[in-house]
């Protein structure tokens, strides 16, 4: 059970819906809410499947088919993650570029790179190493339902600030933007150290 809260907590960590609306805000802006949830739910369940496949097959993905070792794809998703990082802190634009049709079929869009990425991706790779597949599954769902459910209310504040209080939602945004810049770069770091670390152990000096 130890090992599934931590495989959950860890996901849940990355994908993070407090950064998250930060990273869909132009989308969010964009959309009513009933577009905005059924685009969210596709895109939960496009990014189900993918974890899916990683939990399942693991390091088999990056050894057999892509011919390239996990520690690089965790060393380069840590660097992406530090210069999404550097954007936040220096107010440089979107962390990521916002579909140019918010409003149509962008659940594909939201998946890949809002849910879909290199930490979570890593994630999911771990949490197929220590569970059996239907844990790590599970832990996986509840994760993105969780996320799901808080991007849901944000949606939900979002749209009454927008017609109540504008000025509030300005501040929560420029706040919750270099907050999460902090997290993010530090993750981006604690990501490259890792993978290093973990490349160095494989050798002897």
């Amino acid at each position: 059970m130890d090992e599934f809260i931590k495989s959950f907590l860890m996901i849940f960590v990355l994908l993070n819906p407090f950064i998250m609306s930060i990273y869909m805000l132009e989308i969010v802006k964009a959309m009513d809410y009933k577009t905005f949830a059924h685009q969210m739910v596709r895109a939960i369940i496009i990014s189900f499947v993918v974890f899916f496949l990683f939990a399942w097959a693991g390091d088999m993905i990056f050894t057999d088919i892509l011919q390239i070792r996990f520690l690089a794809f965790l060393i380069f998703g840590g660097i992406i993650f530090l210069i999404i990082g550097i954007r936040l802190i220096l107010g440089t634009g979107p962390a990521i570029e916002p579909p140019k049709k918010a409003s149509d079929h962008v659940s594909a869009s939201i998946a890949m790179p809002y849910i879909v990425g290199p930490g979570t991706i890593s994630a999911s790779v771990i949490a197929g190493s220590r569970l059996s597949l239907f844990p790590a599954l599970l832990s996986i769902f509840l994760a993105l339902n969780l996320s799901l459910f808080a991007l849901l209310a944000f949606k939900r504040y979002h749209d009454f600030l927008q017609q109540h209080n504008e000025k509030l939602l300005q501040r929560y945004t420029e706040i919750a933007g270099r907050v999460t810049a902090l997290f993010t770069g530090s993750f981006a770091i604690d990501m490259i150290i890792k993978g290093i670390e973990n490349w160095l152990s494989q050798y002897t000096f």
